[in-house]
């Protein structure tokens, strides 16, 4: 299983993350693989393929692709401007709703788009896969694409209602052209609720790059930070969107009573709590606005004894913060709202868990790395997570796509 992949990634255009890790990865696994980027890539992104050899696609294929595309980013205006309009809460939930139910109407053109030009330019693929796929609509973008395909479905931020559902249900049949991907047993559950009829595996999406941070690479991180080779350090990334519990992280650094330095990067950040970590006695606070180059991030993580990812409870998606500290070699403090996760994690010296919305409790662990920083996870870590390598994925996504040829389930 060698031959080349169609890797379609609508997110393309975002700088950092592990979507375009994995887009990397994943092409240099499958020399000579297409990669479509339907709203265009990051400039890191496109230098990451250049050395892969794939080719990349940014604008549609043929007229059919060109005239979804078209629609879909109608499609998505409309759904910026409904926002707008009823993004107050006087207004009744359904109306709230709309411009939700519309954005997944574009963005299965979108993906509809992409799969048009995939299907022309590529029709001998070893897989066809959508990497960040839509939470809805699964049976349409196959019938309106014309192609069958594998989709990444990382989480479910919205339901379809009446009018969506009906949409769907009018494409139901070509739900057997697909095979979704869920990154965790939790939002393959919430899928199998919301499509019974929708094939599903739950396959974690990060790949293991086997680029660990080198001992250069720890020593430059302090040195960029100015932070002494003694102190003990935790590094905070990514945006701070609903998920994240920054309330419980901004409550237990308040309550810090031992000297920690607090690395931040990410978009969006609240520059009010920024500022009240600011003015703590025991932190000092380091902040690398965001997005930031993959460059970049290494150094905040190779400044790091550990990374802090804190989430609310009930949160479903794959944490890529997780897993990518575990690709890096860097210690773990986690909040325990995935069962599934934590469990895994369970006694591994590199990882402390702390009850999800418990500040006293994370403030205890913060104080244990402090006096004693954790040993580093050994190379073997991202696989007791289920991360496979590129070539490991890739082949998996080989088969997969194949059983959609036969009668496998």
């Amino acid at each position: 299983m060698t031959g080349p992949l169609v890797l379609i990634e609508p997110r393309a255009d975002r700088l950092g993350g592990h979507c375009q890790r994995a887009l990397a990865a994943l092409a240099q696994a499958r020399p000579g693989s297409l990669v479509i980027a339907p709203h265009g890539i990051a400039a890191e992104a496109v230098a990451a393929l250049r050395e892969t050899g794939a080719r990349l696609v940014t604008t549609p294929a043929g007229r059919r692709a060109a005239v979804l595309l078209v629609a879909a980013r109608a499609a998505a205006g409309l759904s910026a401007v409904g926002r707008r309009i009823f993004r107050h809460r006087r207004w009744p939930r359904l109306l709230r709703r709309l411009p939700h139910q519309v954005t997944l109407v574009a963005r299965c053109l979108t993906e509809a788009s992409a799969l048009r030009s995939a299907r022309r330019l590529q029709p001998a693929a070893d897989a066809v896969v959508i990497l960040t796929a839509s939470e809805a609509l699964h049976g349409a973008a196959a019938l309106l694409g014309g192609q069958p395909h594998l989709r990444f479905i990382h989480e479910q931020v919205t339901t379809e209602d009446t009018i969506v559902r009906w949409l769907g249900r009018l494409a139901r049949h070509h739900e057997q052209e697909v095979i979704a991907l869920a990154p965790t047993r939790s939002v393959g559950d919430q899928l199998a609720a919301s499509f019974p009829h929708l094939p599903a595996l739950v396959a974690v999406f990060a790949v293991d790059d086997d680029r660990r941070l080198t001992d250069a690479e720890r020593d430059g991180g302090r040195a960029a930070f100015g932070i002494p080779t003694p102190d003990a350090v935790v590094c905070l990334v990514g945006g701070w969107w609903p998920y994240k519990d920054i309330d419980t992280i901004d409550a237990a650094l308040a309550r810090l009573k031992e000297p920690l330095h607090l690395v931040v990067t990410g978009h969006p950040l609240d520059e009010q709590v920024l500022q009240r970590w600011r003015n703590l006695p025991h932190l000092r606070l380091h902040i690398v606005p965001g997005p930031v180059t993959d460059s970049v991030l290494r150094l905040v993580y190779g400044a790091a004894d550990a990374a802090l990812v804190a989430r609310h409870p009930g949160v479903a998606k794959e944490s890529g913060l997780v897993l990518d500290a575990t690709r890096l070699g860097v210690p773990l403090i986690f909040s325990d709202q995935d069962t599934a996760l934590t469990a895994r994690l369970r006694g591994q010296p590199w990882a402390r868990p702390f009850p999800a919305g418990d500040p006293d409790a994370l403030v205890g662990v913060l104080h244990d790395v402090i006096r004693q920083p954790p040993e580093l996870p050994d190379p073997d870590a991202p696989a007791l997570l289920g991360m496979r390598s590129a070539a490991e994925q890739a082949d998996l996504l080989t088969r997969t796509f194949a059983s959609l040829h036969t009668k496998e389930s």
